[in-house]
């Protein structure tokens, strides 16, 4: 089975959890935390800035790892390691999701997050203090 190593921003503000609708591909319209796939020679955090500037025109400051899921879709196996953010500069402008929206921690299961993803709610919903 094919195996892909991705990086995910669970960008706070407040009392807000960031979160984003898939804009294409196979999992179209589920939810997810932004975020992509690691390059040759990055550690997660570089990959992690690197990604949200490109999918969200967006300078994030990553800080600590929240967990790394590990998840077995029916076409390959993922690694993604999910970090707790903050933005430093940028607006969050969406270039490759379809839609976004800031949830507070009791509105966390009220979008249709995506098997990987769906997986971290629960340990955000522990770690996170307001």
């Amino acid at each position: 089975m094919k195996s892909i190593e991705v990086v995910a921003a669970i960008i706070h503000h407040g009392d807000r959890i960031f979160a984003t609708q898939r804009g294409y591909g196979e999992f179209k319209d589920g939810w997810e935390f932004p975020g992509g796939k690691m390059e040759e020679g990055e550690t997660p955090k570089q990959a992690l800035v690197r990604e949200i500037k490109e999918e969200l025109d967006t300078v994030i400051e990553v800080g600590e790892l929240i967990d790394t899921v590990e998840y077995d879709y029916p076409q390959f196996h993922l690694t993604m390691h999910c970090f707790w953010c903050t933005v430093k500069s940028g607006d969050l402008v969406l270039k490759e999701h379809e839609a976004a929206r800031w949830l507070a921690k009791e509105e966390l299961n009220s979008v249709d997050w995506l098997p990987a993803d769906l997986g971290l709610i629960e340990k955000i919903k522990e770690s996170y203090r307001v």
